[in-house]
């Protein structure tokens, strides 16, 4: 019996030990949250990796398995981290450091965060190690599996991830079927589809959390679907395979957590953080700021764009799809200016005139071009189009989200940075950080915007989902609604709603006018907020909202201050502190508000000044699918 007790005791000591060599912990510098991995048993595998998520003690992700699928190659099958995995050793490190990004929503960035390399090898005869490695910020975890030189196949062929994320039963997400989709608040649970990431969700524990994607350059997109067998939980599905060679790094998978849903907002440069500095040594010809869309295609349209730039202080006209001939032909030559006779039957539009005239008032010129040209003619069209004096291009509807897209469309950024030129991607990318290291990425879409006419409950919902991923392309606009001549298809939301945007949408090229022409503005006084609002800032601020309710943002450009303040398709009262000011400065406010018919005006916008001060609150009764915009200016 005695020896049968010691070999009971032994037994537990030596599982005990196992089960610590095989665990590893990593917290945040704040030490409020803790990344928890280990190599255990499941109920159908033995030895695979795990891992698990707590802030300030909370579950976040409960117990969620790590894990990539080969796929075979000319015969053979290539091991899968899946199990029969052990521990091989692990190596901590810390960084504290900032950098001051080309423009941004804030001019400096903080850089904090532990840091753990997880290095496991797979049992057997193949010897091949993987690494893991974990960054624990104060904002969230993230991590991303490496394939090391040497100690990898010569070929990485990945098929599948096994990367899922589980959480407590009652957890609900920001659901979006679609990059340009509308927005459902779902339990994880009867989904009929997969959602685009970021994915925002609401947990039971008064938390809030988002599943995001980071430096996503040479990689297959990921969506997150329901696992099935796995009751709230979401699992990695990609768009399609990878193949790489090593040292190969996946992207990083994000879990960003936060008390309050507008801190989300004022942490998402981890998504920035997670992708390496910027390439571009020398970047002056970097310019951020405001466009109006030329939509007539024509000598005449074109001079009144830029007049009308001139006048209301924008610093960029846009000439769309068409000047080159019909967007979707392959035959169309994107090396000439063949205007497309549906756009423009007199097909007057000397291009070369134009950019001429806008280059002479200082204003800068963007181009469209389809992917069909992009396609056959990269190469050839960026050096023509910077001999030309275009400024940036549009890439339109770029084919998103393979492994050999993805790669093609962050390598057209690199080679349109070599010619100075700037881009807007627009259809259904979505940014995952490259900003960074390429700033000449402005802005691209990925967003459900003023393009589409969504409701203002719609545009309450976007803060705290699309927009931690990073710029957005919402194409806000102002004339274009029902009582100005678009009965069938105009703007949901009123002019303050629509003043608001130009705040809370961040977008270093900012399509103020995009359905508007310049004869649509007739004197009305509160455009001045356009004339002045920026399109970057030195600091951001949410000063309260809640998802899909309402959203009160202040954003800094030197000594003032913009706020935007939309509310849903309800109407509300409002009160939002001044605290953000700077104590002892005195203020002028300029606050754009829906007057209703009282105000004299067509848009019905009431313009109010008032002295201000921090600490002052500033009350706003706000209308059905209304809001409010401010601009803070410091007296001397």
């Amino acid at each position: 019996m005695k020896y049968f007790l010691s070999f009971i005791l032994f037994f537990l000591f030596v599982n005990t030990l196992f089960a610590q060599n095989n665990s590893l912990s990593l917290s945040s510098p704040d030490n409020k949250l803790e990344f928890n991995f280990e190599i255990k048993n499941s109920d159908r595998l033995q030895q695979a990796m795990f891992y698990s998520i707590q802030y300030n003690e909370k579950d976040v992700v409960k117990l969620s398995q790590l894990g990539i699928i080969h796929k075979g190659r000319n015969g053979w099958n290539t091991p899968h981290w899946s199990e029969n995995i052990e521990l091989i050793d692990s190596d901590k490190s810390s960084k504290d450091t900032s950098w001051k990004p080309v423009y941004g929503e804030r001019s400096t960035v903080r850089d904090y965060y532990n840091e753990m390399a997880i290095r496991v090898r797979m049992k057997g005869k193949t010897n091949r190690e993987l690494l893991i490695y974990v960054r624990a910020y104060n904002e969230g975890i993230a991590f991303k599996y490496h394939y090391p030189e040497g100690k990898s196949a010569q070929i990485i062929d990945i098929e599948s991830e096994l990367t899922s994320f589980s959480f407590e039963t009652g957890t609900e997400a920001y659901f979006s079927a679609k990059a340009q989709g509308e927005y459902e608040l779902l339990p994880l649970s009867d989904w009929e589809n997969e959602s685009e990431r970021p994915l925002t969700l609401v947990l039971p524990n008064g938390l809030f959390a988002c599943v995001a994607e980071a430096e996503m350059v040479n990689y297959s997109r990921m969506r997150l679907e329901l696992a099935e067998g796995k009751p709230n939980t979401l699992k990695v599905n990609l768009f399609g395979g990878v193949t790489e060679a090593p040292p190969f790094s996946t992207p990083w998978r994000v879990v960003m957590v936060a008390e309050k849903p507008g801190d989300l907002i004022e942490n998402n440069d981890i998504i920035l953080n997670l992708n390496p500095p910027s390439k571009i040594e020398n970047s002056a010809w970097i310019k951020p700021g405001k466009v109006i869309r030329e939509v007539t295609l024509s000598d005449a349209g074109a001079k009144a764009c830029v007049d009308f730039a001139v006048e209301r202080n924008l610093q960029y006209i846009h000439f769309d799809a068409g000047w080159y001939g019909h967007e979707y032909y392959v035959a169309e030559d994107a090396t000439t200016i063949t205007v497309d006779s549906l756009r423009n039957p007199k097909r007057d539009l000397d291009l070369h005139k134009a950019i001429k005239y806008a280059k002479s008032k200082g204003i800068g010129v963007l181009v469209y071009v389809n992917h069909r040209a992009l396609e056959r003619q990269l190469d050839e069209i960026l050096p023509l189009y910077k001999n030309w004096g275009i400024d940036g291009i549009k890439y339109g509807f770029v084919q998103a989200g393979s492994h050999r897209w993805t790669t093609w469309l962050h390598e057209a950024v690199r080679k349109a940075a070599d010619h100075q030129l700037m881009i807007d991607i627009h259809d259904v990318y979505r940014p995952t950080g490259f900003s960074r290291t390429y700033p000449n990425l402005m802005t691209q879409e990925g967003i459900r915007g003023n393009e589409e006419m969504p409701d203002a409950t719609h545009n309450t919902i976007l803060p705290f989902t699309r927009y931690i991923a990073g710029a957005g392309d919402y194409t806000v606009c102002y004339y274009y609604r029902e009582e100005f001549g678009h009965p069938k298809r105009h703007i949901m939301t009123t002019p303050a709603h629509q003043l608001a945007l130009s705040v809370v949408c961040y977008s270093p090229l900012q399509w103020i006018y995009w359905y508007d022409k310049p004869a649509d503005y007739q004197g009305e006084p509160e455009i001045e907020f356009f004339d002045h609002v920026p399109t970057v800032w030195d600091d951001t601020k949410v000063i309260s909202g809640e998802i899909g309710q309402y959203i009160a943002m202040a954003r800094k450009s030197g000594k003032d201050w913009f706020v935007g303040v939309i509310t849903n398709n309800d109407g509300r009262s409002l009160e939002i502190s001044l605290d953000f000011l700077e104590e002892g400065k005195k203020y002028k406010a300029f606050l754009y508000e829906d007057g209703g018919e009282k105000i004299k005006i067509r848009t019905h916008v009431k313009i109010e000044e008032k002295k201000v001060k921090q600490g002052d609150k500033i009350k706003m009764e706000l209308r059905p699918s209304g809001g409010m915009a401010i601009s803070i200016v410091e007296m001397d």
